[in-house]
């Protein structure tokens, strides 16, 4: 578990599963060797064998009057396409009680997309029924995201008939803008092209401020291979083009980017020199 102060606002991180390789579905072009040529990446995010390391995890975020959590993981009990995300029986929720967060203490989830490793726990198997797992939060969830996955009419492991449709008809689900505001210190970043409605979520407190990237970078070897876009990206120009305006933006600038795939330590600061972009990890474990 990962914990860090944003002003007053506290981000702690809830690990679902944390791994090395099987990662280049996601990422093709992040060969071993190429890898091993991005000499930062080690130890934390890659191994000394060039694979990457890669997590699955949520994001609670406490503010004064909230409790809220960014993206759920890919759940228990679903059956997906990669075995090994398939019929899993994980203690998420025990890891989230024993970080200080009761399921039903939750008030808001954000959702930056819907994909399956970031809306499992959306719900959970109950009597063989789907039910929100935070029952007393609203999911909040982009306008254009779910028009686009509702259209497709779940096209990919099912994960709008167990994961989204049972919290919309549980009458939980409030459809909102790409730039929309959640509360005094937390708003929606518009962050396109791994989903056609994709979002980051955006901290401001006190002076202080963070970046949770959701899927907009996968992997931090896409700070300096801005151009490895992911097989998965919906518009691999579009992702690789946030990515960009991300570095223009936000490198050399005190904001914790906290990356929603990145392995242990997950957060860190963008610095930039004549030849690319990195993350600065010093000082944010």
């Amino acid at each position: 578990m990962n914990q860090w102060q944003i002003g007053n606002v506290k981000v702690t991180r809830v690990v679902e599963m944390e791994i090395a390789g099987g990662s280049r579905f996601i990422l093709p072009q992040a060969t071993r060797d190429e890898v091993k040529k991005i000499p930062w990446l080690a130890p934390h995010f890659a191994d000394e064998e060039g694979r990457l390391i890669m997590s699955v995890h949520a994001l609670v975020i406490e503010t004064p009057t909230r409790k809220m959590i960014v993206d759920t993981c890919i759940g228990n009990d679903k059956q997906r396409s990669i075995p090994n995300w398939s019929n899993l029986q994980l203690p998420f929720l025990e890891d989230l009680k024993a970080a200080g967060y009761d399921r039903h203490d939750i008030d808001t989830v954000m959702c930056t997309h819907l994909h399956v490793d970031h809306v499992g726990w959306n719900t959970m198997l109950v009597d063989g029924e789907w039910i929100p797992t935070f029952p007393n939060a609203r999911y909040l969830m982009a306008k254009p995201e779910y028009e686009y996955w509702d259209d497709e009419d779940a096209g990919e492991d099912d994960i709008m008939v167990d994961s989204v449709r049972p919290v919309f008809e549980a009458g939980l689900v409030d459809l909102v803008e790409t730039d929309h505001v959640v509360c005094d210190e937390v708003f929606f970043e518009p962050t396109f092209g791994h989903t056609p409605g994709h979002v980051s979520v955006h901290i401001r407190a006190e002076g202080e401020e963070a970046l949770i990237t959701g899927d907009c970078i996968h992997h931090p070897c896409q700070i300096e291979r801005l151009d490895w876009a992911s097989s998965a990206d919906y518009d691999q120009s579009e992702s690789t083009k946030t990515r960009h305006s991300l570095m223009d933006k936000y490198a050399d600038q005190d904001i914790l980017i906290i990356g929603t795939h990145f392995a242990t330590p997950t957060a860190g600061h963008l610095k930039s020199n004549d030849s690319g972009y990195w993350l600065d990890v010093g000082g944010t474990t």
